[in-house]
Formats: structure tokens, C-alpha cells, sequence
């Protein structure tokens, strides 16, 4: 079975190019890019087939989630070009279990079954792991053959797309360019690129300006481009939604809820889902909901508005969901198809919801970084409202550790967040070293 994929134009445009160019638009229309795959050559695979591969590929030992599903992602890359640090096979916590801290949430809130998809626990601490393991492996692929000649790598970030690409890059042995705006970024995902031997260049601007200026340099072919524009990253990242439905048993969740800044992410799970479904592997695509930060909701504005052929651009506002600080979204027209061919719905969620859903997820034992709340209090509302049913299976995707956050919990504890009046703060009581004082305030 030869299996081949090449860039298209995601509007439908003539041409195609193949993975190792260097190219980001379509020539035709100046419009986004896909991976097309050769899905007559992928079904003389059965669904069951598949099912069975990726099930054997699946264990404690294989190195790589992603990969592990290859044939769907980039089956041109050749093993010792791969760059990979393990991601993927991430756990997915049920409250279908006996006890356990999405049990307890899921009572709250009213879900009758309410699932995590800790994709945090990958090596950076996010799903961006996930895109950039195909990135980095297609550009060593094609500057080893010859294909491509790479001054650097580089990307715009909010803080996880920069230390994905900074590790990855470090291991592949290429060099890596960031551009961050500076002040936004968390000092815990500052310090990785900056670890890994990235070149970092902290702008005066907030993440579209960075955007605006890493564009010119690849249009200028100065950098290989690696944000989501590249749909090499969502080859990557749509292995999410293939996993989820292999941790269900193949099924399709009845919903799938997902924060999202660029949109790459939300076009990610249509990607895997649908192509999940048309190869047989699962029945039935899920709903999806874009959770999106107030301050940073072009996504929202447009769906609330009614538009659904363009998202309007806005000035995206400080929010403690710093990763999805986005008023300009690259991948907007892909999540528009997605938001379409997936019944999908748009919700934002303000500082205090979503600083106030963090906490309650913390209480019951997980912990959640702020995008993540972004997830879960959206998901409250659509449950509030009946758009999510009392017996709908609901995924949470958690995009990143809360440890890269811990300005944010320390600063929801202390009372320091602005527009947040924390309903379950829980600061240290300072007492003096003295066992009866100490014993006056035990639980």
C-alpha cells in the first residue's frame, strides 16, 4: 500500500505541493493550506483494520502516540528522520469511575458523564507537542534529502508554541527563531525556549504583531514557518480526536469541548474526526464547542453575530488565558468549516468564570490551567442552558499544565487576580511555631 500526502489549497484551488516546501499559502488564492492524504489508498485499510493496528501501537512502551498513527500524519517520513520526545497517549479521565476528581466535578456541574483529555502531560506541557513532532520531523526529513534549506525555524507565541518548537528543534540539532510579546508570557513557559538554546525576541506588541512580523520573515524566506498557518501542525494535533475515540472504545463522544486562541486546534479535531469517519474507524462525528476567553472572542463575536463565511479581527484584551490572547486567528476559515461540519457551537467565558472554574476542577483534584477553565466553565453554560443534555458524553480537552501557571493559582488564592473576586480563595494562615495555636486551627 503506497501511501503519500501533499499540501492542497483548503478552498479547493488546482495544485499541489509537496510536504517538504516550503510554502504556506495557496498560490492561487492566497488562501490557508491543508494535508491532503490518498484516501483511496487509505480504505483498502478496513475500519476494523485500523482499529486493530492503532490498538497494537498503543502501550507503554511505543515512543510515540502521534506516530504511532503515521499513516494518517506523514507516511513519507522516514523512521530515523523522526523527531520525536513521546507525546501523545494521553490519559483521558472519566467520571465514570468509582471515585476520582472528574467524578466529583461532574456531579457539580450537572454532566452525566464528563471526560478530561489531560493533554498537558505531554513533554513541553501542551498539546502543541503534538503539531510540532510533524513539523520538525517533515523539515529534518527534507533538509537530510535535500529538499529544503532552513535558516531557522521560527514562530509567533503566546508561550507554549515557542517551547514546543524550541525542544523539538533542540533535538533535531536545528535552530530555532522565537518571537514572544513581551511581558505576556509566563515565566515558566519563558524559561524553556530560553532553555532549549532558542533564539528569543521579546517584541513590543501583543501575539497578532508578532504574527504580522514572523509572516514577513517567511514570506522574505528568512524562517521556515511553524505556527498553525502550517498545516503540517494540525497533522499533528488532529491525533487528539483519534485518540479520544480509541479510549472510548471507537466512539465518538457526544461533544467535544476545546479553548482556542489561533483556531488551528478546533480545526485540528475536525480533521481527525472526520477523517476518522470516512475511513470507517468511528460512526459518527461529535459536537464541538470553541471556548474562547471574552477579552479574546473574535471567534464568539462572529458566531453571535451570525456570520459564518469571516471572523472579524479585534484587539484582543489581557486575560489570565494568556496562550489563546488572540484577535486575529490565523486558522479562523478552517474552524468556520469545522464549527459547520460539526454541529458546533461558540462560548466565552469572562476572568471570574473562568478563574472560579479552575478552582472548583482543583478542588476536586485535578489542576487545571486557566485555558482549560476557559473549557470547563463553557461547558457549565451549554449545560446550564440544555444545550448539552444531562445524558450527552461530554470531552474536556485540557491544552496545557497548570504548572506553567502558577502566577495565576498563587494570584487566585491571594486576591490579586483583577476582575476576579475569588469564591473559593484559600491562602496560607501565617501562626506562630506553637503546637496549641497550630492545633486551634486544624480542620
Amino acid at each position: 500500500m503506497g501511501l503519500s500526502a501533499t499540501f492542497r489549497c483548503f478552498r479547493g484551488c488546482d495544485g499541489s505541493y509537496p510536504l517538504t516546501q516550503a510554502i504556506y499559502r495557496c498560490p492561487t488564492c492566497d488562501g490557508l493550506l491543508a494535508v491532503r492524504h490518498d484516501m483511496a489508498a487509505l480504505a483498502e485499510t478496513t475500519g476494523e483494520e485500523w482499529r486493530a493496528r492503532f490498538d497494537r501501537r498503543w502501550s507503554a512502551t511505543s515512543p510515540s502516540g502521534v506516530w504511532s498513527k503515521r499513516e494518517w500524519v506523514a507516511p513519507d517520513v522516514p523512521d530515523d528522520a523522526i523527531v520525536t520526545t513521546g507525546e501523545g497517549m494521553t490519559p483521558l479521565v472519566s467520571s465514570a469511575r468509582a471515585a476520582g476528581p472528574v467524578r466529583r466535578l461532574a456531579s457539580e456541574l450537572g454532566f452525566g458523564e464528563l471526560l478530561v483529555k489531560q493533554c498537558g502531560t505531554t513533554h513541553t506541557g501542551s498539546f502543541k507537542d503534538l503539531g510540532m513532532t510533524v513539523l520538525v520531523s517533515v523539515v529534518n526529513h527534507a533538509v537530510r534529502s535535500g529538499a529544503l534549506d532552513v535558516r531557522a525555524i521560527a514562530c509567533a507565541s503566546t508561550g507554549d508554541t515557542s517551547a514546543a518548537l524550541a525542544a523539538y528543534g533542540a533535538a533535531a540539532g536545528l535552530p530555532v527563531v522565537v518571537l514572544l510579546p513581551r511581558g505576556m508570557v509566563s515565566v515558566a513557559q519563558l524559561v524553556q525556549p530560553l532553555s532549549h538554546g532558542a533564539r528569543v525576541l521579546a517584541l513590543e506588541t501583543d501575539f497578532d504583531g508578532c504574527m504580522r512580523v514572523v509572516r514577513e520573515l517567511a514570506a522574505r524566506g528568512l524562517v521556515y514557518l511553524a505556527n498553525s498557518m502550517n498545516p503540517l501542525r494540525i497533522e499533528g494535533q488532529k491525533t487528539v480526536a483519534i485518540e479520544i475515540a480509541q479510549q472510548l472504545g471507537w466512539q465518538a463522544p457526544d461533544w467535544v469541548v476545546i479553548p482556542s486562541g489561533n483556531l488551528g486546534n478546533s480545526a485540528a479535531l475536525w480533521a481527525g474526526f472526520s477523517m476518522a469517519k470516512e475511513l470507517g474507524v468511528v460512526d459518527r462525528l461529535p459536537r464541538l464547542c470553541i471556548a474562547q476567553a471574552e477579552s479574546a472572542n473574535p471567534m464568539y463575536l462572529a458566531f453571535k453575530a451570525g456570520l459564518r463565511d469571516e471572523v472579524p479581527a479585534v484587539v484582543a484584551k489581557p486575560t489570565q488565558a494568556s496562550a489563546i490572547r488572540i484577535g486575529n486567528p490565523v486558522s479562523a476559515p478552517r474552524a468556520i468549516a469545522a464549527l459547520e461540519a460539526m454541529d458546533g457551537v461558540v462560548e466565552q467565558a469572562s476572568e471570574a468564570e473562568l478563574a472560579d472554574a479552575c478552582a472548583r476542577a482543583d478542588r476536586s483534584g485535578l489542576y487545571a490551567d486557566p485555558h482549560t477553565g476557559v473549557a470547563i466553565a463553557c461547558a457549565r453554560k451549554l449545560r446550564a442552558r440544555g444545550t448539552i443534555r444531562p445524558e450527552d458524553r461530554v470531552v474536556v480537552v485540557s491544552t496545557a499544565s497548570a504548572l506553567k501557571f502558577t502566577e495565576f493559582k498563587l494570584g487566585y488564592h491571594e486576591r490579586r487576580l483583577p476582575d476576579v473576586d475569588p469564591a473559593l480563595a484559600n491562602a496560607p494562615t501565617p501562626l506562630p511555631a506553637d503546637v496549641d495555636e497550630v492545633a486551634r486551627h486544624l480542620v
